[in-house]
């Protein structure tokens, strides 16, 4: 925490992260090799504050969100020295499962085609925030939390910002990875695409009476598509995704009314249901910033793109992005350039702008192909699904991108 006060001249810090989250804080600990090794300072200012005690004994909780990570990021974090905490309680996906409801086409997508044990890891997301923050904790960063920035203005070489815990300070390198919730890029003139999809995902915990082997499923139904990724021991995680006004129902329903309604749609192909969790709504909308780099500014995370999360796609793109940030300051910092100048920002924009765009395009176009009702469309859409499970290559194709290991 810091101890400046507002009267205090600013202090310069080289990077100053707007997010503690998974993103703000993944970022910060993929800094650790270059504040170690160039001296860099690093800034963190998250709103929430850390109540929890990171060396209190982990209870696990049946309705915790969850997070699919990609083999590519699983080598990622092993790159950051994360894996093995992170691995304390990953659930691998071994075998993807792809079907619609009503036709007989279905893909499966398997990790042993590819030589590997799992084509990814579901994480509870708060497992997640312990280990960043435990990583977090051991570096000499300037936290400020909770805190939030109440006033962003650019200045020479970088931005101002004023906390609201009194203190300012004069970043070489702002990185906005706030969500996109706190208006920050809206005050410095970015505006975003915003694409609803008239969608709600409706998601929970549920367990099912049997073991799930690694299975990871993805079901097209007319209620909308359903997702369920392995956990520890029998439990996994659903995303159900609705039109929208028409999850306020099921919200409403009684445990054993929706696990009957989750079985009716969804089928036997995992089980019987027989417990579920509280149950949360999210609106979705494909949200893309029509700026992600400015000289002094970087645009990370859900605050750049926020993706449809029926693809898994959402923070393993944002990963890659904290990644290629990293390598983008590295370089620069070899041709004596600062961590926000506008070539090192150039080079990032210039790794991240294909990946980005095939990411969201792949995301997107699945959604719409299965969201539009059409015979025709059906008919072809479930020879697709069976075209593909007997195409060896394309299927293979298709679960090296779901591990992240093909761009």
């Amino acid at each position: 925490m810091s101890d400046l006060g507002g009267g205090e001249a600013p202090r310069h810090v080289d990077i100053a992260i707007v997010g503690g989250g998974l993103v703000g804080a993944s970022l910060g600990c993929a800094l650790a090799p270059l504040i170690e090794r160039l001296g860099l300072t690093v800034a963190v200012i998250e709103a929430a504050p850390m109540t929890a005690k990171l060396d209190a004994p982990w209870q696990p909780s049946f309705d915790a969100r969850a997070s699919a990570i990609a083999q590519g990021s699983v080598a990622h974090f092993r790159t950051l020295g994360l894996w093995d905490g992170l691995a304390e309680q990953a659930s691998p996906i071994r075998r993807i499962h792809v079907s619609e409801q009503g036709r007989l086409g279905a893909t499966r997508l398997n990790a042993e085609e590819l030589g590997g044990e799992a084509l990814g890891q579901v994480i509870p997301n708060a497992w997640l925030g312990r280990v960043l923050h435990r990583r977090l904790a051991e570096l000499p960063l300037d936290w400020h939390c909770p805190a939030r920035v109440e006033e962003i203005r650019p200045v020479a070489g970088g931005h101002r910002l004023t906390l609201s815990d009194g203190a300012c300070l004069e970043a070489g390198l702002t990185v906005l990875a706030d969500g996109g919730r706190s208006g920050l890029k809206e005050r410095l003139g970015i505006e975003s695409r915003e694409r609803p999809y008239d969608q709600v995902a409706l998601i929970a915990g549920v367990e099912v009476d049997r073991p799930h082997d690694g299975w990871a499923y993805e079901r097209f139904t007319g209620d909308g598509p359903i997702a369920l990724l392995p956990l520890k021991g029998q439990a996994m995680e659903l995303v159900w995704t609705h039109e929208a006004g028409q999850e306020t129902d099921r919200l409403a329903l009684s445990d054993g009314d929706f696990l009957a309604q989750l079985q009716r749609a969804f089928g036997d192909r995992a089980g019987r249901f027989r417990r579920v969790g509280k149950r949360h709504a999210y609106p979705l909308s494909l949200v893309t910033a029509r700026e992600t780099t400015r000289p002094g500014l970087a645009v990370m995370g859900n605050a750049a793109h926020a993706l449809h999360p029926v693809a898994g796609q959402g923070f393993n793109l944002a990963l890659r992005g904290v990644m290629d940030l990293v390598a983008a300051i590295e370089a620069g910092a070899a041709r004596g350039e600062p961590a926000g100048s506008a070539s090192t920002l150039g080079d990032f924009e210039t790794r991240r702008s294909g990946d980005r765009h095939d990411v969201i395009r792949f995301s997107d176009g699945l959604i719409r192909l299965f969201g539009l009702d059409s015979p025709l469309l059906s008919h072809a859409r479930a020879a697709g699904l069976v075209g593909l499970n007997l195409l060896g290559p394309l299927r293979r194709t298709l679960a090296r991108r779901a591990m992240g290991v093909e761009r």
